[in-house]
C-alpha cells in the first residue's frame, strides 16, 4: 500500500497503479457519495489529498466541484496523475509530508490521506498527523484499514514490512496519541467504517 517516504519503490511500480486508476476512481466514487452532500452544506471548498498517487482520488474530488491539490513524492505517479485529460484542473505538486509542506497554516478545508498511514513507522505517522492537522481547518482524514483483517492483507503487510501490525491494534488512539510542540494535533478523532475493511479516521484539527 502507500508509503510517502519510499520514493523509488513507487516511481517504480507507478506503471502498475495506473492500470488500476479507474476501478480505484469507482470505488472511491461510491465511498464519497455517502459524505458529499455533507461536505457541500457545511461548505468545503479545498482539499489536500496526501500521497495522491496516480491521482485517482484526486479525480473524484474534483469531479464533485471541489479545489483539489494532490502531493506525493513519487514522480511518476504524478506524472501518470497529471497525463489523464479530467486531471488538467488539478494542482498536483511533489511533496513529502513527513517534512514541512509547501502550504500556510490552515490552507485547506479538508486534508486526506488514503491507505498511507499504515504504512509508516509510528514516529512518521504522527509527523504526517501533525503536518496535515497544521494546514487543515475542519477535518482531517485518514482512510485507511479497520480492524477487521484478512489473511490476505496480512500476509501482503507482512512482506511490504511497513507498521501495518501496530497501527491496526488500536488506529484512533494512535491519532489520539499525536502531539507536537503546540499540544495535541487533534481535538476530537472519529471512526466512520466505510467498508468491511476500511474506515474513515475523521480527525478535528486543534
Amino acid at each position: 500500500m502507500r508509503k510517502v517516504n519510499n520514493n523509488f519503490l513507487f516511481n517504480f511500480i507507478a506503471p502498475v497503479y495506473g492500470l488500476f486508476y479507474n476501478k480505484q476512481k469507482n470505488r472511491y466514487r461510491e465511498v464519497l457519495a455517502r459524505f458529499l452532500p455533507d461536505w457541500r452544506q457545511q461548505g468545503y471548498a479545498s482539499i489536500l489529498d496526501v500521497g495522491c498517487g496516480t491521482g485517482a482520488l484526486c479525480s473524484v474530488l474534483n469531479a464533485a466541484g471541489l479545489s483539489v491539490t494532490g502531493i506525493d513524492p513519487a514522480e511518476k505517479m504524478l506524472s501518470i496523475a497529471k497525463r489523464q485529460p479530467e486531471n488538467q484542473d488539478i494542482r498536483f505538486l511533489q511533496a513529502n509530508a513527513l517534512v514541512r509542506l509547501p502550504f500556510e497554516d490552515k490552507s485547506f478545508d479538508i486534508s486526506i490521506a488514503s491507505y498511507v498511514a499504515h504504512g509508516l513507522q509510528k514516529s512518521e505517522r504522527m509527523k504526517l498527523y501533525a503536518e496535515m492537522s497544521r494546514v487543515t481547518r475542519s477535518s482531517v482524514i485518514i482512510y485507511d484499514y479497520n480492524q477487521t483483517r484478512s489473511l490476505m492483507t496480512s500476509f501482503v503487510e507482512w512482506l511490504e514490512r511497513g507498521d501495518y501490525f501496530r497501527f491496526i491494534k488500536n488506529p484512533k488512539g494512535d491519532m489520539e496519541d499525536c502531539g507536537s510542540e503546540l499540544g495535541k494535533c487533534f481535538s476530537e478523532v472519529r471512526v466512520l467504517d466505510v467498508d468491511k475493511r476500511a474506515a474513515w479516521y475523521v480527525c478535528t484539527p486543534r
